[in-house]
């Protein structure tokens, strides 16, 4: 299999360079030529496969540059009950009212970020080996990603991590979870400004062709391919743990900022897996959803991007919207690079003519979930269900329960725990109510941090990784 970029103007490529690469040199984002198609015979041998064995068989499809003894050693090596807390990996519950709640958060950083960071880890190191090289990986994070990338890849041979975040936009336990890490291949960078202007950073490094080829640069955003097709497994595995059969109406309703984490459900509804809708939930800064209701697709400016109790869904420049996008327009690298052209002036795009499409060819639907919304909705599963949920997944509970369909059964994406989000809990359901959290978290908060402040400029980000790295 070989892949291609969105805009047209890159050579096809291998796995292993797709990974590596991150952003595509034309500025557009890697994906396959073509999606594997799955029957349905093959979907019901794959009903009660471990997540392990899942995970190979989907994976592989994908990856088919690196042999599959290999492949399986990798996945084998990062689906563990060691890393994820149960054999299960992914487990399905149920609300009382019959929404389901996918667990994607029980990794090492408490975030569904672990199910895909865990894998590119492991491949990267894989990949570097094999081809005797080194990287530098330029990364941006709201909140989760960062952290979940430099535990996937703190010590790992041959890899320099340096992570942008908003400067005192997360969570004390999201920035504690990042800069406490004494690693020395862990380097944490936190802008003056929000995530789309980190987002921006990493994108200008990414299309600066001669500072990425002297400096080795890729990306574990989910601008990296790699992260995508690890997603794509726990559509599978969620679906299968929601039904008996393959006649069943499952939507998955996902709380969204970056789009990485729906898109890869998209792609596994390419793929054949029968997802009935993907529901979009966004938070305050509802560019998607205006997209998915009306077509149009007009991106903020860090002035109009609201800092919200949400923060990992603080975006208003979804980067993996654009894979969505191509396939939209039957894959044409002319047209989208016309769009994002003109998202690039600040006017964005208008595909109002292609919404019967969206709604009914890629079962997409939106709403979104405002502050007093999502302390509502974890206010309400406490005490109907005796369980705490983070912030993100209350807004996906609340997108779901205000879209859902008669005889539909949904799953929410379940995307951090509680704990990450201590202050917003307290504000939903009172101070005095425990938040569990893992014993060797207890005290992070109180671990000397280490972090560089920078102004939003990317030569003074390129600047750090030439010191750092002729140190």
């Amino acid at each position: 299999m070989k892949y291609i970029s969105t805009r047209g103007e890159t050579a096809p490529q291998t796995f292993s360079q797709a990974l590596l690469m991150g952003l595509a040199p034309d500025g557009g984002l890697m994906l396959p030529e073509s999606y594997p198609h799955i029957s349905a015979a093959t979907l019901e041998t794959w009903r009660d496969l471990s997540y392990a064995e899942l995970a190979f068989q989907i994976i592989s499809l994908f990856a088919t540059d690196i042999p599959a003894a290999d492949l399986r050693k990798i996945v084998n090596q990062t689906y563990t009950a060691e890393v994820f807390g149960s054999a299960d990996i992914t487990p399905v519950r149920r609300l009382h009212d019959g929404i389901l709640i996918q667990g994607l958060s029980n990794g090492p950083t408490l975030a569904f970020k672990d199910m895909a960071m865990q894998l590119l880890g492991n491949l990267f190191e894989y990949v570097l080996a094999r081809e005797g090289k080194t990287l530098n990986i330029i990364g941006a994070t709201s909140g989760d990603t960062g952290s979940a990338a430099e535990y996937a890849l703190r010590g790992k041979a041959g890899i320099q991590v340096f992570m942008l975040s908003p400067e005192g936009k997360m969570s004390a336990f999201q920035r504690a979870q990042m800069y406490s890490l004494t690693d020395a291949n862990i380097h944490n960078i936190a802008i003056n400004g929000m995530f789309d202007d980190c987002q921006d950073i990493v994108k200008a490094l990414q299309n600066d062709e001669r500072f990425k080829e002297e400096y080795y640069l890729s990306t574990v955003n989910s601008i990296n391919w790699g992260r995508i097709v690890a997603q794509v497994v726990y559509y599978f595995k969620g679906y299968f743990a929601a039904t008996s059969s393959n006649e069943e109406k499952v939507s998955f309703c996902v709380p969204s900022g970056n789009f990485g984490n729906v898109c890869a459900g998209h792609i596994a509804r390419q793929m054949g897996l029968p997802i009935h809708r993907l529901l979009v939930a966004t938070n305050e800064n509802d560019v998607l959803e205006e997209f998915f209701k009306t077509g149009r697709y007009k991106p903020r400016g860090a002035a109009q991007t609201w800092v919200t109790s949400s923060p990992s869904m603080d975006i208003s420049k979804a980067s993996n919207f654009e894979r969505f996008v191509f396939d939209l327009m039957d894959r044409d690298g002319t047209q989208i690079r016309a769009l994002w052209a003109e998202v690039g002036t600040g006017k964005g795009f208008d595909l109002q003519l292609q919404l019967d499409k969206i709604h009914e060819q890629y079962g997409f639907a939106a709403a979104k979930s405002l502050h007093a919304d999502r302390l509502r909705t974890i206010a309400a599963v406490y005490a109907e269900d005796g369980e705490l949920v983070d912030p993100h997944t209350a807004d996906g509970i609340k997108v779901a329960r205000q879209l859902r369909q008669a005889g539909e059964k949904i799953v929410c994406l379940e995307t951090a725990l509680a704990a990450k989000f201590a202050d917003t809990i307290a504000e939903a359901v009172g101070k005095d109510i425990p938040i569990p959290r893992p014993a060797a978290l207890a005290d992070l908060e109180t671990l000397p941090q280490r972090v560089t402040v920078l102004p939003n400029n990317p030569t003074a980000v390129k600047m750090v990784i030439k010191e750092t790295l002729a140190g």
